[in-house]
């Protein structure tokens, strides 16, 4: 049984939202369920929540708007999106947003509830590891604090959206590593699959932007042509 993990389900169709609420409980989560897109974005600011099962086609404010939202807030909530919408685009779009998982209706609930706890067996498996690694890691012009999330460049705070810092914190783990597109789909999203390879390119466009002298010349997250990424050791220690 899970150790009462709230569950905020925003999906505006009663008898889905019914039969959700009904067999995560039995799993053991706390679930609360909102019908409406601005009340369920206000109630996710105003508790706690392990985690967000989304509809992308509700009334009021959409489940798109909401995942951005999301990923603007400091806490990290993971997202899994429930939606009609099938094609390749929505799941990328979806995904590039900061979902973590998107389900297409309709869909079996052992699947929805398979899934559930994946996501949070990751997210569990990522505290864990930055409670134990929580010395701050130095790699030429970085520095990154795991426990506080932050990154210093040249000793200036960057912003980073939660899923950038766990991109760059997992090559500064692994430096003069080269990770394919696809290995880091699996090792920081969760999944592994050839059309969100995209969504790999997104994020390390938007880090070399925040963290390089010059991102079009990239000398700390370079590319290996043919292979994938790496974060290159200018001195990498914690």
């Amino acid at each position: 049984m899970a150790d009462m993990r709230r569950i905020l389900v925003i999906e505006d169709d009663p008898d889905i939202a019914r039969m959700l609420a009904l067999n995560l409980r039995v799993e053991g989560y706390a679930v609360v369920v909102e019908e409406d897109g601005e009340a369920g974005l206000a109630r996710l600011c105003a508790e706690t929540f392990d985690l967000l099962v989304l509809d992308l086609m509700l009334p009021g404010i959409d489940g798109l708007a909401i995942c951005r939202e999301v990923r603007r807030m400091a806490r990290y909530v993971p997202i899994i999106i429930i939606s009609a919408k099938a094609t390749e685009t929505h799941r990328v779009l979806g995904l590039e947003l900061g979902a973590d998982d998107y389900l297409v209706k309709p869909f079996s609930l052992p699947e929805l509830v398979a899934r559930v706890r994946a996501v949070l067996r990751r997210m569990e498996a990522a505290e864990s590891l930055a409670a134990t690694r929580s010395g701050v890691v130095r790699c030429g012009r970085l520095s990154i604090d795991p426990v506080a999330r932050e990154l210093l460049v040249d000793g200036v705070l960057v912003a980073l959206t939660a899923r950038e810092f766990d991109l760059l914190f997992f090559f500064a783990r692994h430096p003069d590593r080269v990770f394919t597109r696809m290995e880091l789909l699996d090792r920081i999203w969760g999944y592994t699959h050839d059309g969100y390879e995209h969504t790999v390119n997104s994020h390390m466009n938007r880090l070399r932007a925040k963290i390089e002298v010059d991102p079009a010349r990239p000398v700390t997250l370079v590319t290996v042509w043919g292979r994938g990424y790496k974060l290159c050791d200018h001195g990498a220690r914690a």
